[in-house]
C-alpha cells in the first residue's frame, strides 16, 4: 500500500478573534468552497439517517453544473441508514476518507475503510452501519441515471484505490496519473469518479475547455489551479465546482503530490430539449 492521506473536515466554529476574509468564490463559470468554510453550522441533517450529519458541497443549479450533488457524510459510532436514498432513480458513489463502517448491498455485507469505493447503481438495496468505535466519513456522490435503450445499468461493486494503479498520463513520464475505479470502455457508465494525482512541479499543461461537469476535491497537497479567467490557489480539504466548459489547469505545488477526487458525466448524448 502507498503511503498517502484523505483529508477529511474539522468541523468546530472559528474563534470571534478570527479575520473574516476568506478564499470562498462563487462566479457564473466555477465555485471554490475552501475547507475553513466546512464548519459546524453548515452542515445538513438528512431523514433515514441516525448520528449522521453532511456538508453538502454541489446541488444541481440552473444555469451552473446540473448533472449531480456531492456530500461529505460524517457518521458518529453507532449511525447510518437502512433507507439511505429516497429515489429510486439515482445512482450513487461513495468514496472513505476516514475511518470504518459496513456497506451492505442487497444482503452482502461489505468492511469499508479509508480509500474503499463503491458504485451502487439505482433501485439498489443498500445499508450502512458504522459499528466501529469512531467518526466515519466518506463521499456521496448522486446523481440521476440516464438510461439508454439497448443498455442495462451497471452493476453494484466494491474496491478500493489499492487495488486500482493509477494510470500515467501520455507523454507525463507519471508525473500526471488518473486512477480509475469504472472502466472508461463501459458505455452502461453514464458517470466516472477517479482520483487524479500530479507530483510536486506537475501540471495539467493546457487550459482543458470541454463538455463535463466537474467536482474536484483535494485530499491531498495544494497546487494553483486555473479556473475561467483566475488563478486561485487550493489545498487539501477544497472543493472546486465547475460547470460546463470551464477553463481548467493547475501546477502541482509541493512538497508532497497533489492529489483530487473528481467526478464528471460522461458517455450520453447532449440532449436537445427540456
Amino acid at each position: 500500500m502507498t503511503d498517502r492521506s484523505y483529508y477529511t473536515p474539522k468541523g468546530g466554529l472559528p474563534p470571534q478573534s478570527e479575520l473574516l476574509t476568506g478564499r470562498a468564490v462563487f462566479t457564473e463559470a466555477y465555485a471554490v468552497i475552501p475547507k475553513d468554510t466546512m464548519r459546524d453550522i453548515v452542515t445538513s441533517l438528512l431523514p433515514h439517517w441516525d448520528k449522521t450529519r453532511a456538508w453538502i458541497i454541489a446541488r444541481p443549479l440552473s444555469g451552473f453544473a446540473e448533472t449531480f450533488s456531492q456530500y461529505i457524510m460524517e457518521v458518529s459510532p453507532g449511525g447510518g441508514s437502512q433507507k439511505p436514498e429516497p429515489d429510486p432513480a439515482a445512482e450513487g458513489a461513495l468514496f472513505v476518507t476516514s475511518g470504518h463502517f459496513t456497506l451492505t448491498i442487497a444482503g452482502k455485507a461489505f468492511a469499508m475503510r479509508p480509500g474503499s469505493f463503491a458504485y451502487l447503481p439505482p433501485e439498489t438495496d443498500w445499508s450502512l452501519l458504522n459499528d466501529s468505535g469512531e467518526k466515519t466519513t466518506f463521499h456521496w456522490i448522486r446523481k440521476a441515471y440516464d438510461r439508454v435503450e439497448g443498455l442495462d445499468a451497471p452493476e453494484a461493486f466494491v474496491t478500493h484505490e489499492d487495488d486500482n494503479p493509477p494510470i500515467s498520463m501520455p507523454d507525463t513520464n507519471g508525473a500526471w496519473a488518473t486512477t480509475r475505479f469504472i472502466d472508461p470502455g463501459d458505455m452502461r457508465h453514464d458517470m466516472h469518479v477517479t482520483i487524479v494525482t500530479l507530483a510536486p512541479g506537475a501540471v495539467i499543461p493546457f487550459a482543458e475547455t470541454h463538455v463535463m461537469e466537474h467536482g474536484l476535491y483535494v485530499l491531498e497537497g495544494k497546487a494553483v489551479y486555473r479556473l475561467n479567467q483566475d488563478w486561485v490557489e487550493v489545498e487539501a480539504g477544497d472543493f472546486m465546482w465547475l460547470r460546463a466548459f470551464c477553463p481548467q489547469a493547475c501546477y502541482a505545488g509541493g512538497p508532497a503530490n497533489f492529489r483530487y477526487l473528481l467526478y464528471k458525466d460522461v458517455n450520453r448524448h447532449m440532449k436537445l430539449k427540456p
